[in-house]
């Protein structure tokens, strides 16, 4: 399998992430860390992204755009252009360096758009969840002060302008499903592509990039300051830690199917993460199992980000419809075989054992193809890894995808540390 390979490949990186704990006189941890695997920034900013890949790499597909027609590719100095378009428009809009935008939006093309776009003008990004109250909204862009806002539909423009009290910083609303994007493009002709140069390169590591609104256990929503730099730190180190899955040590050409919310920071990290290393992005507006099945058959990626409730429905799917053409036993073996086989193999992995015997091996290649391979197919069928965050993972469903050559690796984090602060 080639999954495996790739693991061993990765085997580099232990020497490199060993864990320094900090106690204090008594003996108590009072702190966990390990050096970083990249080196912070001295300069730049997240905004360069777009325009590094098109100088390096202009032909490269760093995104996949959907529509009734299916997915087209979008490369390097195509992502590049419109990101200057959009940039050129904000300008011609009155957006300030340091201004900040908010956006309202379920997960889709445009929102990474406009969040490089942002970047580049020199703003800050405030995201706002697609579900929000017109409470929760009015909240957080009046406590931002952002003045420009993006909303995605009619009704999200409805929610966003309910109050009595409008936040007084605002000054225009734009709706993307009404082309107001393409109008926004059509102003900023006139600004010159030297503006967003200019103001890129005005931005530091320690410019502020985002402000993300995290629900506090008291009161209203918090609103989390990160710099360009967090923001570098934890893609640039996530890319490096997790090897096999963006570093492309196999033939196959990395992609992902983005569906988590980007109004939440580990989808906006994960974005960053696959455009520093090229791999192709897709985008499905629905984190909803049963919605988001078809769009993995059509995109078909190598990796996910998801969270534990997505892999639970995908094995209690495959039960279903085990049950209904009445080889739920057999299901039920294939798990319990699957369990033992990803326990044996972590073992050796791990140096504790000398892995599966032959007597489980076989039964792992005939489950392979009675059950496993289903599995995969209802991923796609070029899926070999996925990342699972947001709660635990049941181990026995991780072991199990793990035999049907789904490496899932658990992440734990917060706003406040850039998405993951560790990953096993």
């Amino acid at each position: 399998m080639g999954v495996r390979k790739d693991l061993k490949r990765a085997k580099h990186l232990a020497g490199r992430t060993a864990v320094e704990i900090v106690k204090d006189d008594d003996g108590v941890v009072r702190e966990a860390r390990t050096p970083p695997l990249v080196a912070p920034p001295a300069t730049g900013s997240i905004a360069d992204l777009p325009f590094t890949n098109r100088a390096e790499a202009p032909d490269a597909v760093v995104l996949r755009r959907r529509d009734e027609r299916g997915w087209h590719p979008v490369t390097a100095d195509e992502f590049a252009a419109e990101v200057t378009a959009v940039a050129k428009g904000l300008i011609a809009e009155g957006l300030e360096p340091g201004g900040r935008v908010a956006v309202m939006s379920r997960t889709r093309y445009e929102w990474t758009v406009l969040d490089f776009a942002i970047w580049a003008a020199g703003g800050q990004t405030v995201p706002v969840y697609a579900t929000s109250s017109a409470e929760q909204v009015e909240w957080i862009v009046r406590d931002s002060g952002a003045r420009h806002f993006f909303v995605e539909t009619a009704d999200n423009l409805r929610t966003a302008t309910a109050s009595d009290h409008p936040p007084p910083d605002l000054v225009r609303y734009f709706q993307i499903d009404s082309h107001d994007l393409a109008a926004l493009k059509a102003k900023g002709h006139g600004v010159p592509d030297e503006e967003v140069t200019g103001r890129r390169a005005a931005l530091t590591p320690d410019t502020i990039a985002t402000v993300c609104y995290t629900s506090g256990t008291t009161g209203r929503p918090k609103g989390c300051v990160l710099t360009h730099a967090n923001l570098h730190a934890e893609a640039a180190n996530t890319v490096e830690l997790l090897h096999p899955i963006f570093k492309e040590v196999t033939d196959r050409t990395a992609s992902t199917l983005l569906f988590l919310p980007l109004a939440h920071i580990m989808g906006r990290t994960l974005q960053i993460a696959c455009l520093m290393a090229r791999i192709e992005i897709g985008h499905c507006p629905s984190i909803k199992p049963d919605e988001l099945r078809p769009a993995l058959k059509e995109f078909r990626p190598t990796f996910l980000v998801g969270v534990p409730y997505l892999f639970e429905k995908i094995h209690a799917t495959g039960r279903a419809t085990a049950e209904k053409l009445g080889r739920a036993a057999s299901f039920d073996r294939a798990h319990r075989v699957g369990v033992r086989f990803g326990e044996a193999y972590l073992d050796k992995f791990l140096g504790r054992g000398k892995g599966p015997g032959p007597g489980l091996y076989a039964a792992w290649g005939l489950y392979d193809l009675l059950v496993y391979r289903r599995i995969r197919k209802e991923l796609g069928g070029r899926m070999r890894y996925a990342i699972s965050g947001g709660s635990p993972l049941d181990r026995e469903l991780n072991l199990f995808f793990s035999a049907a050559g789904i490496i899932i690796y658990e992440g734990y984090g917060l706003t406040e540390t850039s998405a993951a602060a560790t990953i096993v």
